[in-house]
């Protein structure tokens, strides 16, 4: 652990003061990954990911019960609080910080497919904004599994239980942001693409998301379906219409590779091109989500490729947009 710490701390220390590159919400060129499932068998440490320029937001999976409070992260972490079930992660938490200190945002992700989560009630929901708060965000707890490290955000893929009580939910959570001192905290939703979403679309029509993941995979709208059966569209008429922030991002989710979904997957010059359509013609375009870091960024190149056409083909929008 003490190896864990000192490596990471001397990386930090290295790149202080020259940081070239921080996320940017208002972009369409985010790269956003999910991390703590190793579901490619295995993961690189947190920090590893966040050495470079090629991810943009870091989502932690997943806080896979609640509210009884459970994490997982898939054998990152082993460790937990005394006479307790709850993971303890200094190491983690140190990768948090330094990607924090390289410009990433880090979110905690609630939910996922497998997992026993949700609210009975809208008061049930609000007071566990309140621990969400106090045991990953800005708050005080005795038990805080990132220790000091404050996360910027919470994500919401919910794929099972109850749709009661994420309204409440999110407004608590934005009221405690009101009161954070000033740092800018995020709210991110990651629904399937079938619109209405079965478990997150009165949610997303009645509260503010600032980015919205959504998931174009594992499903018959997905990125093999395009162009004729992938729908886009209609999120961003969604995004214009309906949802309360007008500016919320619409992020492209996709596989990493052939084994992170059962369907949806294509490969990285594909999806470039099919970003590089979006972007032309929705301003609601925010980037790419891809799940996860472990099949995007393993042995092959295709969550790189990703990144860098993303990065490049924002650069030329706006060189255009300049000239005009």
């Amino acid at each position: 652990m003490f190896v864990h710490h000192f490596l990471v701390l001397a990386a930090w220390l290295a790149t202080a003061g020259v940081l070239t590159w921080a996320f940017d919400p208002s972009s369409s060129s985010n790269f956003v990954v999910y991390w703590g499932q190793s579901s490619a068998g295995s993961q690189k440490p947190l920090a590893d990911y966040c050495k470079d320029a090629t991810v943009d937001v870091i989502a932690l999976s997943f806080l896979f019960q609640f509210p009884n409070t459970m994490l997982d992260l898939s054998a990152s972490c082993r460790t937990t609080f005394p006479n307790s079930q709850l993971l303890h992660c200094p190491d983690v938490a140190t990768d948090i910080k330094y990607c924090q200190s390289q410009g990433k945002a880090v979110l905690l992700s609630m939910g996922g497919a497998a997992g026993a989560y949700g609210f009975s009630s809208d008061a049930q929901a609000q007071a566990y904004a309140d621990t969400v708060w106090d045991v990953f965000l800005a708050g005080n707890s005795t038990q805080r599994p990132f220790d000091d490290a404050v996360l910027d955000g919470v994500d919401l893929d919910i794929e099972g239980g109850s749709t009661m009580g994420y309204t409440a939910f999110i407004a608590q959570l934005r009221t405690r942001f009101a009161a954070g001192g000033g740092k800018r905290f995020y709210i991110t939703g990651a629904p399937q693409c079938p619109f209405p979403d079965a478990m997150l679309g009165s949610t997303l029509n009645s509260a503010w998301f600032d980015m919205v993941f959504v998931q174009f995979y594992n499903n018959y709208c997905g990125l093999d379906a395009y162009p004729s059966g992938f729908n886009y569209d209609t999120w961003d008429q969604w995004a214009k219409t309906q949802a309360p922030n007008k500016d919320v991002k619409i992020y492209i989710g996709a596989p990493g590779s052939q084994s992170a979904a059962s369907r949806g997957y294509v490969d990285a010059s594909t999806l470039n091109a099919i970003v590089g359509d979006v972007r032309s013609k929705y301003t609601s375009l925010g980037g790419v989500m891809t799940w996860d870091a472990s099949q995007a960024m393993g042995a092959s190149t295709w969550g790189q490729s990703v990144s860098s056409s993303l990065k490049a083909g924002s650069a030329k929008t706006q060189a255009r947009r300049r000239r005009r």
